[in-house]
């Protein structure tokens, strides 16, 4: 039950990541957006601003022996305060005369193009602008209005850091919801899938009675061939081997319904050499038959806490598997070797290998690739599923790594302990 609850808790984070994603993205374009917008409309409330400075500078400035001056009505402290500044420009745009701190130190442009500097910490923004003779209409100097951005920069920093913060905290809000929101959408597949598996056990039950009194009937008409014919044999053999089948199907269906339920058997100390070299020795006649060497490579003794009878159905799953893959005049090799506190057993075949688009797919119920349906006799594609049950049961892991045409290794991994 924990290896299901744990694959269910790991689509349940990769719902509610997948949801962070989505949302977090959401909120960032909104962010964007946001700032977007407020930064051009406070841009160009400024240059509107420091357009008026200028257009009133330029319509209240006159040429006075030869050089442009302001009225002396015109505002000329409040620039201090407002954090700008105005230049005057003769024709030949040499600087005149200037009042405010925050001034540019660049060159006058001819024309009203835009102008920034950064002078120490802080950035500068001027235009300027032509200045006509109220009597004449003529062109008698320019004046340059500039404005100091600290506000607007600080104004900016303000609003990063209100959206910065907005966001973490819808974010973690979103993220507490969301882990209700993903527990709920659960809740349907989670009993869905016991419903599932608990009918997948009870049909498995249900059907050994059949088959079992299918099986027992054919038998004794196979010991007294006398009264029938031949061709009658023939098809009591295939009912027999259908059966047989059947009955296999129904046991490994009945093994994984029930292999939730595998860990709270009683645990003892397991000689894992002595049951692969059982193995071995089991499976010879049916490697001999396929001219295939089957040989054992165990140099130390090595024992595991767990179920010596489902240990020993994880190893001949795999065995089965590798003589079945492995053509004729291959080799199949069983190693295990300790790594600290671990114990790593290998399974090495010399077959026909898994492409690796799939081999995250092995594990999987039923699951068989194309190429291998025509070197597979027998077996419904439950062998590698059972055995990855039954080691995640016992706290480990079963790994594969494979190459087309050369051979695949499964790797299983559990916990040593030794007798005290």
């Amino acid at each position: 039950m924990k290896n299901k609850r744990l694959v269910f808790q790991k689509t349940r984070y990769h719902l509610l990541l997948s949801y962070l994603v989505v949302f977090a993205s959401l909120l960032g374009i909104f962010a964007l957006a946001v700032r977007v917008v407020f930064t051009h409309s406070l841009s160009q409330k400024l240059i509107e601003n420091l357009m008026i400075l200028g257009q009133s500078a330029a319509a209240n400035a006159e040429l006075h022996n030869g050089r442009l001056q302001l009225e002396n009505d015109f505002p000329i402290k409040e620039l201090i305060t407002s954090h700008q500044g105005l230049q005057w420009y003769d024709l030949q745009h040499h600087l005149v005369g200037q009042q405010g701190k925050y001034v540019l130190t660049l060159p006058s442009p001819l024309n009203q193009t835009m102008q920034f500097q950064k002078i120490g910490k802080v950035r500068l923004q001027g235009i300027t602008l032509p200045v006509i003779d109220n009597d004449d209409g003529r062109l008698i100097g320019y004046v340059r209005a500039s404005q100091s951005l600290k506000e607007f920069d600080k104004t900016l920093t303000e609003l990063d850091w209100d959206l910065a913060i907005g966001v973490v905290i819808t974010l973690v809000l979103s993220s507490i919801s969301g882990v209700w929101l993903t527990r709920k959408a659960m809740q349907p597949i989670e009993q869905s899938f016991q419903r599932l598996k608990q009918f997948t056990g009870d049909a498995s039950h249900e059907l050994r009675t059949p088959l079992m009194a299918i099986t027992a009937n054919v038998e004794v008409a196979l010991e007294y061939p006398e009264g029938m014919r031949s061709i009658d044999a023939k098809k009591f053999r295939a009912i027999a081997s259908a059966t047989d089948q059947m009955s296999r199907l129904t046991e490994d269906l009945l093994l994984l319904a029930r292999s939730d339920q595998i860990q709270s058997r009683k645990r003892e100390i397991v000689n894992l050499e002595k049951i692969l070299h059982n193995l071995v020795q089991l499976y010879q006649p049916q490697a001999g038959a396929k001219e295939i060497n089957l040989k054992a490579n165990l140099t130390e003794p090595l024992y595991v806490l767990g179920d010596s009878v489902q240990l020993t159905r994880v190893f001949a799953n795999l065995i089965e598997n590798a003589l079945q893959y492995t053509r004729v005049n291959g080799e199949v090799e069983i190693q295990a070797n300790l790594v600290g506190q671990q114990m790593y057993a290998r399974v090495k075949d010399t077959g026909i290998g898994i492409a690796p688009e799939h081999l995250q797919q092995v594990f999987e119920r039923f699951w068989r690739a194309d190429e291998a349906r025509s070197y597979r006799f027998g077996g419904f594609g439950l062998g590698l599923a059972i055995a990855q049950s039954l080691v995640h049961n016992h706290g480990g892991t079963l790994t594969v790594t494979s190459q087309m045409g050369v051979g695949s290794c499964f790797t299983v991994r559990l916990l040593a302990h030794y007798p005290s």
